[in-house]
């Protein structure tokens, strides 16, 4: 039982590609009623078969055969079995059914109303539908391992963006399939996605169907983009090289002194090199670093920092902090009585200061 929203020629192969696989082999006749897609008009009360039906027909060895317009003998028992499914899986006032929220949901339903009667002993054959088949496989003839092109739904060529139109809608697929055909159609309220390859046909994107003009774009399906914002330094010439191979200090600073447009980059970038060569190379990259972050770009700053005495950062006397001290925690989950005596002594207060206020 395999719910359709539309009659379209792709979903009608899809279906029976589907069928043929849940059955696990295609039989000799398919019985169908008289669609346009199946069969296009009548002549002499024959009918003119669609050709693309035909076509599919004969990929999967099967014969298109269709009911006799008006003839209950001929096409009963087709009608028969989607009465009774829609008795049990469409919503109605008999069987108590709360709408589906989602096409897949009603999916979901078709494949456990199938799982029931197949499982289940008929009344007449006093036997389970799933043990029968099992026994009739063998009179099924095998199918292509690949399903009908035109079961993936209708061709669409990939654009330079990687995306495709669809309905008046673009839809994203990976940026490898630039410039390739893929086939796409829908699955409820769900574009699928299908390329054929050398390994076969594969899945290559879904997306929830968006209005006309519209478009649904999914970043993964793009290759990773570097944020322009985001430039490093790279050398061009043995000048650059020299200079950047300074350290981290170097690019900092070039980063800084060309965001902002500072004046005599190049000679500060050769007075950094020479320095390098008398100067211990750390302390002049930390300098380079400082001079960046502090926006000191002069060509005499550079070594300004260096020859700049350094002193020992200062740091307060922990014995005149006025942070409390942490003795009175010691009592945290204690029990405590009532009448607590007086401190026989104040210098153990719990302040951090000896008892001093």
């Amino acid at each position: 039982m395999i719910p359709l929203r539309d009659k379209r020629l792709p979903t009608i192969i899809g279906a029976l590609d589907r069928a043929f696989r849940l059955l696990g082999g295609a039989p000799t006749y398919a019985l169908t009623d008289n669609e346009k897609t199946v069969t296009e008009r009548h002549i002499a009360a024959l009918p003119v078969r669609n050709p693309k039906i035909v076509s599919a027909a004969v990929y999967y060895g099967v014969t298109i055969a269709t009911c006799v317009p008006f003839d209950p003998e001929s096409k009963g028992g087709s009608e028969a079995t989607v009465k009774i499914a829609k008795a049990d899986l469409v919503p109605s006032e008999a069987n108590l059914r709360d709408e589906y929220d989602s096409w897949e949901a009603l999916e979901s339903a078709c494949v456990a109303f199938m799982d029931k009667v197949n499982n289940r002993v008929h009344t007449v054959t006093r036997r389970r539908p799933v043990d029968m088949l099992a026994e009739e496989q063998a009179k099924l003839h095998r199918i292509p391992q690949e399903p009908y092109t035109v079961a993936f739904g209708e061709s669409r060529s990939v654009s330079w963006s990687s995306t495709i139109q669809f309905r008046g809608a673009r839809y994203s697929v990976p940026h490898t399939l630039c410039d390739s055909r893929v086939w796409v159609r829908l699955s409820g309220d769900v574009l699928v996605i299908v390329h054929v390859g050398d390994d076969g046909p594969t899945e290559v994107a879904r997306h929830l169907v968006v209005h006309a003009g519209q478009a649904s774009i999914v970043d993964a399906h793009y290759p990773e983009r570097k944020d322009p914002t985001d430039r490093q330094p790279k050398a061009t010439n043995r000048h650059e090289e020299a200079f950047l191979a300074i350290g981290e200090g170097a690019k900092t600073w070039l980063v800084e002194a060309a965001t902002v447009g500072a004046r005599q980059i190049e000679p500060t970038m050769a007075q950094a090199v020479e320095l390098c060569a008398a100067t211990d190379r750390t302390r002049v990259d930390e300098a380079l670093g400082l001079a960046g972050l502090a926006g000191r770009f002069g060509i005499d700053d550079l070594n300004s920092i260096l020859t700049t005495t350094r002193r020992e950062p200062r740091r307060a006397n922990p014995a005149h902090s006025l942070q409390n001290g942490t003795r009175a925690w010691s009592q945290l989950g204690q029990p405590q009585s009532d009448h607590r005596p007086n401190n026989p002594n104040p210098s153990l207060n719990g302040n951090g200061n000896g008892g001093q206020p």
